[in-house]
């Protein structure tokens, strides 16, 4: 498991500096391998990975925090301005990810330094920050998430479906003509995933056509986020060589399924390694029917109390809401949560205890996050739950769609069988409720929370205003 503190023998000039003897001998083993580039790497606000291709000759000088940037010109980091200095990343060694189709180069992920301290604003920063503090607690956080994207074929025209729908109806989910089909890609991308030693178990075409989901192992959640952001540019790099597209945009068409991303989470015992949510549980459990630890209630009131901050990260895009609707244009109802709830194996809430694996499976972030924020303010508001021995009141394990009664512009309404609160339905709702609750400043700062929410908001005004051509034909002449 990665420590989330990084591995420091020295500093010079301000800055860390990885084991000289280490730096030398993977220096040596890069070079035995073919590498012949290397990138130190870190994300924008976005989890858009940035980098200078940085030649082997430079690799211990790379590692030293030779590479400076002027982050002032990417999107969401701050800095603005040519008369700020620039950052320096240094690259984590135990990150060493040597591109498993091109061996001429590696890959490390990476964190920004500003002067003589990590930057406040780089997301990998961020959640070593809310690692730090769940340390203090004793604790260790693992994730594994569920990756859904789409695959197309470029055409003059623009895109089509890597495979036709093998069967009429309203879902291919499962479908292993689909699946048979998409083979010459998929082969490819669990070949290189496997040869990283990330162990796919499984893989399938999704309820979209065209879309497709890759499960593999959980790890420790800096880990795993660090491992995401290079699986969403190894999905792209592999298609584009075959002429194809990988589409990590939550809800490209308006009558299939979205990407979802859900967060696989489970808090470990940082002595033993014990999975903490694991076990029946107590009083709790008792009072609420299901056999789940007190510890993972607490962690999961954490979440409700602040659901709407956590999906304006986990759920980023104007797009990313169009996803999380009970059905709209879709033929079937979408299986995305829309109400702040949780519920024992219930895929209709925000929430689900699984009950097949000891964690908290939380069905609301979509592929196009960056994972090491959405980690971050997930973590922030669970310790927060514990901290408080928070209760997430009675779980609704039935169909939750059947809940959402007659509409009502209102985030809170009453069902027959009690209080029901929605999910944000817009990217603004979800930005207003980031803008006020001190999560959002716990886990980010002041600065990068005004930051994301600024960016975000810019990004909701854009997209919201604009008039596109469907609408016109629609109502041109309606009204």
């Amino acid at each position: 498991m990665s420590d989330p503190s990084l591995k420091v023998t020295a500093k010079q000039g301000g800055l860390p500096v990885n084991d000289p003897e280490r730096v030398k001998a993977l220096h040596r083993e890069l070079v035995e391998t073919g590498v012949q580039y290397c990138f130190a790497t870190y994300v924008d606000v976005h989890g858009v990975p940035k980098a200078k291709a940085v030649p082997i000759a430079s690799f211990e000088k790379m590692c030293a925090g030779s590479e400076l940037f002027t982050v002032g010109a990417m999107d969401g980091m701050g800095l603005i301005g040519p008369e700020k200095d620039e950052c320096a990343a240094v690259p984590d060694l135990d990150s060493c990810t040597i591109f498993p189709w091109d061996k001429r180069y590696a890959w490390f992920a990476s964190d920004l330094w500003y002067h003589d301290s990590p930057y406040k604003n780089c997301s990998r920063v961020i959640l070593k920050k809310a690692l730090a503090k769940t340390k203090e607690a004793g604790f260790g956080m693992n994730l594994g998430v569920e990756t859904e994207f789409y695959v197309l074929r470029a055409t003059e025209d623009g895109t089509a479906p890597l495979a036709e729908r093998p069967h009429k109806g309203p879902c291919p989910a499962y479908d292993v003509h689909q699946t048979v089909q998409s083979m010459s890609y998929l082969e490819r991308i669990v070949e290189a995933m496997n040869t990283l030693g990330w162990n796919v178990y499984s893989f399938d075409a999704e309820g979209g056509q065209s879309q497709y989901e890759l499960d593999f192992a959980y790890a420790d959640v800096l880990t795993m986020c660090d491992r995401l952001v290079f699986f969403r540019f190894m999905a792209k790099t592999l298609a584009q060589q075959m002429g194809l597209v990988a589409s990590f945009m939550p809800k490209p068409f308006a009558g299939d399924f979205r990407s979802g991303a859900h967060f696989n989470m489970s808090l470990y015992d940082q002595a033993s390694g014990e999975n903490l949510f694991a076990g029946n549980g107590g009083d709790l459990a008792a009072k609420h029917g299901i056999p789940f630890p007190d510890l993972g209630y607490h962690f999961v009131s954490g979440i409700l109390d602040h659901a709407s901050a956590i999906t304006a990260v986990t759920c980023p895009s104007f797009n990313s809401y169009k996803g999380l609707l009970a059905q709209g244009e879709m033929a079937d109802m979408s299986w995305a949560p829309v109400l702040r709830a949780y519920g024992k194996n219930n895929r209709s809430a925000m929430i689900r205890l699984p009950m097949n694996r000891p964690c908290v499976e939380n069905r609301a972030p979509d592929i196009s996050c960056n994972f090491h924020l959405g980690a971050a303010i997930t973590l922030m508001a669970g310790l927060e739950g514990i901290e408080k021995s928070g209760d997430p009141g009675d779980p609704m394990n039935d169909n939750l769609y059947l809940r959402l009664g007659k509409p009502t512009a209102s985030d809170t309404f009453e069902t027959e069988t009690g209080t029901v609160r929605r999910l944000p339905r817009t990217l603004l709702e979800a930005l207003q409720a980031f803008e006020t609750d001190p999560i959002a400043v716990e886990t980010f700062g002041e600065e990068m929370r005004d930051i994301y929410l600024g960016w975000k908001l810019s990004e909701w005004e854009r997209d919201y205003y604009r008039v596109e051509e469907p609408e016109r034909q629609r109502l041109l002449e309606a009204i």
